[in-house]
């Protein structure tokens, strides 16, 4: 059906072609045999790859390969309970990542389903609500303002009917409507017999047959000719992925020469040799990385998710820590989308309206004190006029107060409500509607026995209906007027009066061409969140720069920009002048300047790819279809979620689920954390193994007994992965983090200080526990040594993560207690390593001995030694760099 050139057909063509009936609908047979033709009124999921092959992609990693070889070799030379522990890493390891990553899918899947339409539909002659899924072509559909159109629809009523199209079409200003067949070259944006699916009512209703549904609708079309979005490769990743292979080359060789130099000139049998240099391979793999990386990332999605940013990728937390420019859309994003009357000017007075919102709470104060409204003033008059000739209301929905109609209308109906006079909604005997080719409206009332005219509009087109001529000193006064509220930004309306005689009972244009009498003006503003304001300061303390990117015109995007403190100077840049730049002109224009109106979804991809090439980690707001190809460039695509299109979504790496600025820097702030801990857990991981690496490294090459079997490394590596390690990810931000410039985007993880540091800690602990493991031998059996050998290493790692917590500042601090994880983790590990010291079967499975309560001197004493030379280590160090 996709082919027909709806716009083109008659009404009466279009129900023929798809069998309706345009008063009584659909019958539910009818509903349910298109069902079963057309499918349901959805775009289609994105291909599934199935559970099983989700879990298999996790052994993916060459680290993982190694140990799989390992297992297999093991198990050769039939040391089965080595193979079993070898391969059961491995699968824990794809496990935690599978379910990580499951939990991602999970939140982002109930956003969408919080976000499902209703649509209200008319089937065997009555009213039915029915989620927009059940839609099929042939549906009769009614729409009323504020309504999300679900479906493509062929208008066949429609009264005063406007759509906001923006989201498809780039129009910024609401589209009317009508009923009239089109020619074949008509272009989408100008078919006003259909509506859109994804589109929104802005004033008006309009009754429409439904005449595509799902992906043969305009937005599913695009839908489908968006390309996936490709799976992001973040700094961080490229880096482990190369530091993993890296390691898998260096230990393979290590692995050889080491076997060919234990059989020269060590003459170890080679069974032996060979489980040996198993255990030196098993030592140095990092296995537990993939795993602990995963979880971090997924702790930062789940704790977004909670602060309502859902990220649709893992990997894109990480790279929200290095954000250096946020682009932000203005209305509903750093504004609430709430239009709210900041002042009423009348002939004396300026009064100024407390409250935002359309909740009707707030004052009217003149100079600070609370204006009385008295019945006939001029202010009377004013808020009877704005009341009475008004198409739109206000409803308050579970505490929630919502307009229903135009938004500009709907706060002048709230205006009139903070009076603590009642201002009457009089009845309209008849009116003109307002059309935007004479930029007014006005009503037929009697009031206390006066026939009047009430009109509201466009201030200089009342004032020209006033007979305010040019250059006057009235009509001067109310330009001067008018002109401070709009460098306020403020959007101005007029009101004004006609009295007439008492046999008046219709009115048109010739009524109102002349007489009237000029009431007040409103200044109406779509007020700044208070939270984003903070949420601005707060980037700027953190180096990173809020570009204002809007539709709206200059004069209002500057003053919100200034009154938000975006920026401070007087340039705006406006799109057709963005269109008419060269490439090198914009990425002059983008560094300068920080706020853009009047701009279109094009302009957004100019500015992304401008920001880009001059270096900058860029995170871009939008909701439109048409913003999907910037969504899509950018570093991270931020989708409103409640204004939001599914493509704008599929093309985002965050949904933001409040529309708010302020959660976007929220989001930011997590994503630097992650990064943190992210490199703290590496600080910690590879250290461990190198001390392992070390210990096994030593014996082979002095020729000594191994400290420790292959089994009961990887054990030691996996306890403390899955407890220690795991700590790491819940640490609070560090005290400064967010008073820091942006890190760069080519920032290597592993700075010349990191890799000092892990070789330091790593000949510490390798080199004190062997020290001790070869003094203990001369005492003790070689069982009972193994034992003490195991929990020292164990102890070293555990204590070193409180070394890890904090990277260059002394870890016992008044944030000590901070990270109750750390604790409960620590608790935990104690446990796991009394019971696997005293249970029998355990003690077997790793070949440990139950050593005297006595003996556990020696790995505390390890694990203390540990922590205060690293102290001490941090301690200098940061005093050298303090002093550089």
């Amino acid at each position: 059906m996709a082919d027909y050139l709806w716009f083109t057909k008659d009404i009466e063509e279009v129900r023929e072609e798809l069998d309706t009936d345009l008063n009584n609908g659909l019958s539910e047979a009818k509903v349910n045999q298109k069902l079963t033709k057309h499918g349901e009124n959805k775009l289609p999921d994105e291909a599934k790859t199935s559970a099983w092959k989700k879990f298999l992609l996790h052994f993916n990693d060459v680290l993982i390969y190694i140990l799989l070889a390992a297992a297999i070799i093991t198990l050769v030379l039939g040391h089965y309970i080595d193979t079993i522990v070898i391969v059961l890493v491995a699968v824990i390891n794809a496990l935690i990542g599978y379910i990580q990553e499951s939990k991602a899918e999970k939140a982002l899947d109930g956003i969408q389903k919080m976000l499902s339409l209703k649509a209200t539909v008319i089937r065997d002659g009555d009213r039915h609500e029915v989620n927009a899924e059940a839609l099929v072509p042939g549906d009769i559909v009614m729409l009323k303002a504020g309504d999300k159109i679900p479906a493509d629809l062929r208008l066949i009523e429609a009264d005063r009917f406007k759509v906001e199209e923006s989201a498809l079409t780039g129009e910024s200003t609401a589209v009317k409507k009508d009923t009239a067949s089109l020619p074949e070259d008509t272009a989408l944006g100008d078919r006003l017999n259909l509506t859109f699916s994804g589109t929104s009512v802005a004033s008006g209703s309009a009754k429409g047959i439904v005449v595509e549904t799902g992906e043969s609708t305009e937005l599913g079309k695009i839908n489908s000719s968006m390309q996936t979005v490709k799976e992001i490769k973040t700094p961080l990743l490229k880096q482990t992925d190369h530091f993993g292979k890296m390691i898998a080359i260096v230990i393979v060789v290590l692995a050889v020469v080491l076997f060919v130099f234990g059989l020269v000139f060590h003459n170890y049998p080679w069974g032996e040799l060979l489980l040996s240099v198993i255990g030196l391979m098993v030592a140095a793999i990092p296995e537990g990385l993939p795993a602990i990386l995963s979880i971090i990332l997924a702790i930062g999605v789940q704790t977004m998710a909670d602060e309502k940013a859902i990220m649709r990728t893992l990997p894109s937390v990480e790279t929200l820590g290095a954000v250096s420019v946020i682009c932000s859309d203005k209305t509903g994003t750093l504004t609430k989308n709430e239009m709210t009357v900041q002042a009423v000017v009348t002939d004396n007075q300026t009064i100024e309206v407390t409250g935002t919102g359309y909740q009707p709470k707030g004052d009217l104060c003149d100079r600070g004190e609370p204006v009385e409204v008295e019945k006939g003033s001029t202010l009377h008059q004013f808020l009877t006029a704005v009341k009475t000739v008004n198409a739109s209301d206000i409803r308050s929905d579970d505490g929630q107060w919502q307009v229903f109609g135009e938004p500009t209308e709907g706060c002048l109906i709230t205006l009139a409500e903070k009076a603590k006079t009642t201002i009457e909604r009089l009845q309209m005997i008849d009116k003109i509607p307002f059309d935007s080719d004479y930029k007014y409206m006005a009503g037929l009332v009697e009031e206390d026995g006066q026939k009047k005219i009430y009109l509201k509009g466009a201030p200089d087109r009342l004032f020209d209906m006033a007979g305010l001529q040019e250059g006057s000193d009235e009509r001067l006064y109310w330009e001067n007027k008018m002109r401070k509220r709009t460098k306020h930004g403020e959007r101005v309306i007029a009101a004004a009066v006609k009295n007439v005689a008492a046999s008046a009972s219709a009115i048109d244009h010739q009524d109102v061409s002349e007489g009237i009498t000029l009431l007040g003006l409103a200044g109406i503003l779509d007020p700044p969140r208070e939270e984003a304001i903070e949420a601005v300061k707060l980037c700027k303390r953190a180096g990173i720069r809020v570009k204002m990117i809007t539709g709206d015109h200059k004069e209002t995007a500057l003053a919100i920009a200034r009154e938000m403190k975006i920026t401070d100077r007087e340039e705006v840049i406006e799109g057709r002048a963005l269109d008419d730049m060269s490439d090198e002109e914009r990425r002059e224009v983008v560094e300068r300047v920080d706020v853009f109106a009047r701009t279109s979804p094009m302009n957004k991809l100019q500015l992304v790819e401008a920001l880009q090439a001059n270096g900058h980690i860029s995170a871009m707001t939008g909701d439109g279809v048409n913003d999907a190809p910037a969504l899509k460039r950018a570093d991270i695509g931020v989708a409103m979620g409640i204004k939001g299109t599914e493509v704008a979504k599929e093309a985002s790496e965050m949904v933001l689920v409040d529309d708010n600025f302020s959660t976007i820097v929220n989001a930011v702030r997590e994503g630097r954390r992650v990064y943190d801990n992210l490199k703290k857990t590496i600080l910690f991981i590879l250290p461990t193994n190198g001390a392992e690496a070390f210990l096994v490294l030593a014996a082979l090459l002095i020729g000594l007994q191994m400290p420790l079997t292959p089994v009961q490394i990887l054990y030691v590596n996996m306890v403390t992965a899955v407890t220690v390690a795991l700590a790491l990810a819940f640490e609070p931000l560090e005290k400064g983090t967010m008073e820091k410039p942006p890190r760069k985007s080519n920032e290597q993880l592993l700075s010349p200080y990191y890799m000092f540091r892990i070789l330091f800690v790593s000949i510490l602990i390798g080199g004190s526990i062997m020290l001790m493991n070869q003094t203990l031998l001369d005492s003790y059996a070689e069982a009972h040594v193994n034992t003490i050998t195991l929990h020292a290493l164990v102890f070293a790692q555990l204590f070193h993560m409180f070394n890890v917590r904090n990277e260059r500042h002394f870890s016992l601090n008044k944030d000590f207690f901070k990270n109750k994880a750390a604790f409960l983790v620590s608790l935990i590990l104690l446990i796991v390593q009394f019971l696997v010291t005293y249970l029998p079967f355990l003690q077997t499975a790793l070949g440990l001995y139950p050593i005297e309560l006595s003996h556990w001197i020696f790995p505390v004493g390890i694990g203390l030694m540990v922590f205060v030379v690293v102290e001490i280590e941090k301690f200098m160090t940061h005093r050298l760099f303090k002093r550089k």
